[in-house]
């Protein structure tokens, strides 16, 4: 019974083959956009998660006053012997970093670029992830005395170099001559939206004296060790750093430290809500699709109502003629699954590929848009199958 029922059902599909086509086009489009929106999303997580690990695994950040950026000027600046007390009191601490930052423009024969120069000693490569690509980090007697050396990000490097290299060439900054030591292998854009390879890396003496004319920190950057929590770091962290800048008990900080999982959880956590949001919106058109397959099995009951009452008549039962009819709206929309899962993948590998973030294939979401499009066909499917069945022979034989 049930293979001559497959036979009925897929006999009358292709008989109106473009019927049937235009019939699932809605199942199509729906089930591809959600999956296409989901693996959107998925890879911009991804790509979000790559960037913020990008930054440094495990890192503490701490600046003066409660907003993490501008805005905390007015709080005291960090010392360096606050940056010592650190390095030597917190045992999970991998590498200490002092930060300062100026903006400048760098000058190399007719070239010039503006960037943003950093002061802060060798640990700041290890702390944030950084390799090389040419050259070297600062030397100890470098950072000690001060003098003008630097290492540059690859944005820099084109700006002022094109593809040559780099190392061993001076670079003017401001009144003095700068000679570049190292570059760095490129990051990309941070999940900031920044670009990291935008950078200038000079000991912190060095800018100190010849660029911000003090001796202040304006940030702190702590490299927690693989085997230290970092939850138990970041909180002998700012319990130092209270003592140090002498907060009382009640008193509220007037630093923030910011770690990358806070940043991680805080964006991911964005792009999944907007990846469920848009989600949602493309499964309406897999309601709308299901919405199409109950009007055309409605509009094929009444072209073959003569067909069902001869069924009837010989001694066809209700169920038989109810299982037709519903496999014809499952096979539709359970086609319909498997042509948009084909053809979301195919959108998905070039979308990402413009968009430039992963592709990440869920197969989670693959299997319930398909499954859910075969639900849709049952469901939808059923009232004009129930009403084929219970269509009384005689009246189907009279029907012109």
């Amino acid at each position: 019974m049930w293979w001559n029922t497959l036979q009925l059902a897929m006999r009358a599909i292709r008989r109106n083959l473009m019927r049937s086509f235009l019939t699932i086009l809605g199942v199509v489009i729906g089930v591809a956009a959600v999956i296409t929106m989901v693996t959107l999303g998925n890879g911009a997580t991804q790509s979000v998660s790559d960037q913020i690990a990008s930054m440094g695994s495990n890192l503490l950040m701490a600046r003066p006053g409660q907003r993490f950026g501008p805005g905390g000027e007015d709080a005291p600046q960090f010392k360096a012997a606050d940056v010592d007390a650190v390095r030597n009191q917190i045992g999970g601490a991998a590498a200490v970093a002092p930060v300062v930052s100026s903006s400048v423009t760098a000058v190399y024969q007719a070239r010039n670029w503006s960037a943003v120069v950093t002061g802060t000693t060798d640990a700041y490569f290890s702390a944030g992830n950084w390799t090389f690509a040419a050259g070297r980090s600062f030397t100890e007697a470098e950072e000690r005395s001060g003098k003008a050396v630097c290492v540059i990000g690859e944005t820099v490097r084109d700006k002022l170099f094109g593809q040559q290299n780099p190392v061993g060439a001076e670079i003017r900054i401001k009144q003095f001559a700068c000679e570049v030591v190292g570059l760095l292998r490129s990051k990309g854009q941070s999940a900031m939206g920044s670009d990291q390879d935008d950078t200038i890396v000079m000991p912190l003496r060095t800018v100190q004296r010849r660029l911000t004319g003090s001796l202040d920190v304006r940030m702190v950057m702590v490299s927690v060790a693989g085997n230290a929590s970092i939850d138990a770091v970041k909180a002998q962290f700012e319990a130092l750093l209270r003592e140090r800048r002498k907060i009382g008990e009640g008193e509220e900080d007037d630093f923030r430290v910011m770690d990358t999982r806070q940043i991680a959880e805080a964006l991911t956590g964005t792009t999944r809500i907007l990846t469920m949001l848009l989600g949602a919106v493309a499964a309406v058109s897999l309601l709308v699709g299901g919405i199409g397959i109950m009007n055309i099995m409605l509009v094929s009951v009444t072209e073959r109502t003569r067909e069902i009452g001869i069924r009837l008549a010989i001694g066809a039962l209700e169920r038989e003629v109810l299982l037709q009819f519903l496999i014809e709206a499952v096979v539709l929309s359970s086609l319909g699954g498997l042509i948009g899962i084909a053809l979301a993948t195919a959108a998905s590998l070039a979308l990402t590929a413009v968009m430039q973030v992963p592709y990440v294939f869920d197969p989670t979401i693959n299997v319930i848009s398909f499954l859910f499009s075969a639900a849709i066909g049952v469901l939808f499917g059923y009232f004009p199958a129930r009403r084929a069945a219970r269509l009384d022979p005689i009246e189907a034989l009279r029907h012109e």
